[in-house]
């Protein structure tokens, strides 16, 4: 039997498009701006060239990948593992910018967006199927509660979809 693939996040690419995008038109809109009004000279375009590389920079996206056993995130210079098979706790940050950490019985830890694996239901379940083998095995001690209620999330929003295809909504 051959073994599962890993399963990608299908937004990233649209994401990170998006980034790249959004990095160049203001790179190009300050240049054409400076241009327009006569204040074209290799400082002012290094600054604006430079703050379109930053912008660049913080809009990347993290790419999220899950294999049985493993999530792994990607982002312009890090890569970051954790064995979902072998999880010791879960955490789920509130607030604006809301985070879950997952932390690895080898100390491995792992930041996401739990907007991700809402929004690939092939990815939660992946490492859905993986922190019921933590639970399982007992290596999960902190983060029962978070993981039930991203699955209450992820059911909701699947549910929300279903309602709006068909028309029910």
């Amino acid at each position: 039997m051959a073994e599962p693939k890993a399963v990608q996040d299908s937004g990233w690419a649209p994401d990170a498009r998006a980034s790249a995008g959004t990095a160049v038109v203001l790179t190009s809109l300050l240049l054409g701006v400076d241009a327009a009004a006569g204040f074209t000279d290799w400082p002012r375009t290094a600054v604006w060239t430079g703050l379109g590389a930053v912008l660049f920079v913080v809009l990347w996206p993290t790419r999220v990948s899950a294999a049985p056993g493993r999530l792994t995130t990607r982002g312009l210079v890090r890569r970051r593992r954790v064995r979902t098979d072998r999880l010791a706790s879960v955490v789920w940050h509130d607030g604006p910018a809301q985070r879950l950490v997952l932390t690895d019985t080898d100390g491995n830890r792992v930041e996401l967006d739990p907007r991700v694996l809402t929004a690939n239901p092939p990815l939660w379940h992946r490492v859905g199927q993986d922190i019921d083998t933590s639970v399982a095995r007992g290596t999960l001690a902190e983060g029962v509660a978070p993981m039930r209620r991203l699955s209450r999330l992820i059911d909701s929003e699947t549910a929300h979809a279903v309602f709006k295809v068909s028309a029910l909504s």
